[in-house]
């Protein structure tokens, strides 16, 4: 692999065998007016199993416009990951899916091949956004499959006198998402309520990660702050979180993943010519399809001279 064509990262996940507790700041960046804190990928951190991707947008309020508006927009290789705490996001794409994802579902599209969709605040809305966008690298068998697309409308939900749990990925204690993941995979909304504790049974073969949303939360003695990605790498049975004014986080996880993948703009692969190839289809040929709806413009590809950002809102 030549990576020096293109200006992309490679990325490889890379399981602590132990009890670790790493802490990692978050990106500030923005798309228009939608602010976003990118806590996957950076510089010490690419993956968390095969997670490769993950942005945190939100929380605000507006009374016009659209602060999420993303054009037609290409993927290869990857499965995006929408779940919101508050608002809407309209999903269109070029397998002809149409679907608002609202607080309690999620919406899960397997690019594969290649898929071309966009995103954006729907017209009719509540005036709030606040969510989470992911991103799962599909592995090498399945990464070519056609694309798919699925919109849940309520995702499997545990409740205990601590709390309330939101399975968005995999599966956890007898209940399974139907949605499929191509790998072993895990994606918990955790809700805590003021005052309680909330221990979380884990396969310890996973490394796993944290993300605080909302609310205060304390891990092992230790408070824990928002836009901050902790890592608590592999050998854990269990997590204990406990609150004291109710805290809202992220939890994701997945076995170590076992192949090195390349990033680039909108893309996951494994090599530049793949890259390459991509983006040409992208930018000189209809491949890709005609995403759904009426849509002015579409996001052009940058130059493979250099490093390309992934696209915040995907």
């Amino acid at each position: 692999m030549n990576t020096n064509e293109i200006a992309g990262k490679e990325c490889t996940s890379f399981g602590a065998q132990d009890l670790t507790f790493d802490a990692y700041t978050n990106r500030r960046t923005n798309l228009g007016e939608l602010g976003i804190s990118r806590a996957l990928p950076i510089r010490d951190r690419r993956m968390i199993g095969p997670w490769c991707f993950l942005d945190r947008f939100g929380p605000m309020t507006f009374s016009a416009g659209k602060p999420m508006n993303v054009p037609p927009h290409p993927h290869i290789g990857l499965q995006t990951v929408t779940w919101l705490l508050e608002g809407e996001i309209l999903h269109t794409d070029s397998i002809d899916s149409e679907a608002v994802v609202r607080p309690g579902g999620v919406n899960v599209m397997t690019a594969g091949a290649g898929i071309a969709h966009a995103e954006e605040t729907p017209l009719k809305n509540s005036g709030v956004l606040n969510g989470v966008q992911l991103w799962v690298a599909l592995p090498d068998s399945h990464r070519h499959t056609s694309p798919s697309f699925a919109s849940i409308e309520k995702v499997p939900v545990i409740e205990s006198q601590a709390g309330i749990l939101q399975l968005i990925a995999g599966k956890f204690s007898d209940a399974d998402l139907s949605t499929p993941y191509y790998s072993e995979i895990i994606g918990l909304g955790i809700n805590i309520h003021p005052g309680k504790s909330f221990e979380i049974n884990v396969d310890p073969t996973f490394e796993h990660a944290m993300l605080v949303l909302e609310g205060d939360c304390s891990f092992e003695g230790q408070q824990l702050e928002q836009e901050t990605l902790y890592y608590l790498g592999t050998c854990r049975n269990n997590i204990s979180i406990s609150t004291q004014i109710g805290s809202q986080l992220l939890l994701v996880g997945g076995p170590p993943f076992p192949e090195k993948i390349l990033m680039w703009w909108n893309f996951v692969a494994r090599t530049s010519d793949e890259i390459a190839k991509a983006r040409a289809d992208w930018e000189e040929t209809n491949s890709f399809g005609t995403v759904r709806g009426f849509h002015q413009t579409r996001l052009s590809a940058p130059s493979l001279a250099r490093f390309a950002q992934p696209n915040p809102a995907s």
